[in-house]
């Protein structure tokens, strides 16, 4: 039966979005065995970035870390368009969060906590990865945060 981590997103109130269009040569996801692989996700919010500009700079800590919540939620949307349902998700096995970082900003792993819980809260355990927290000079379109996903799935 599927639907489980559907029901969950509903209970926490939160809404897959469509999957973000690539801004260029690349697909959103794709599976390469059990493993789909996710582009880096910008935290679009119906095409738009809602804030830009560097954290630490322009764009607070918590703002960021709200945004990273933002790019794990279109990362599950992207991930979806290629496993059909979440519920084939047998875990969550890295993330990569990128950080456009002010120069003396080293709060990274704060602001990908974002993301690293979301997953959590939508698949329990099996949203419990390994994790980098990286901070950039630039981000495309001048985002604050991106985030990239490696995702094992259960056999059809």
């Amino acid at each position: 039966m599927s639907g489980v981590v559907d029901a969950r997103l509903a209970e926490l109130g939160l809404t897959l979005p469509e999957v973000v269009p690539p801004l260029a040569s690349y697909q959103p996801a794709v599976q390469s065995g059990v493993y789909v692989y996710t582009a880096g996700q910008l935290p679009m919010v119906d095409g738009k970035l809602p804030v830009t500009g560097k954290v630490g700079a322009e764009v607070t800590a918590e703002q960021a870390k709200e945004l990273a919540r933002t790019c794990a939620l279109n990362a599950l949307a992207a991930v979806k368009s290629v496993a059909g349902d979440l519920d084939r998700v047998a875990r969550v096995v890295k993330v990569v969060g990128f950080v456009a970082s002010a120069p003396d900003f080293t709060g990274q792993p704060g602001v990908v906590n974002g993301a690293s819980e979301l997953f959590a809260e939508v698949l329990g355990e099996k949203g419990v990865h390994a994790r980098s927290a990286v901070g950039v000079a630039v981000l495309p379109l001048d985002a604050p945060v991106e985030v990239e996903v490696q995702v094992e799935l259960v056999s059809a």
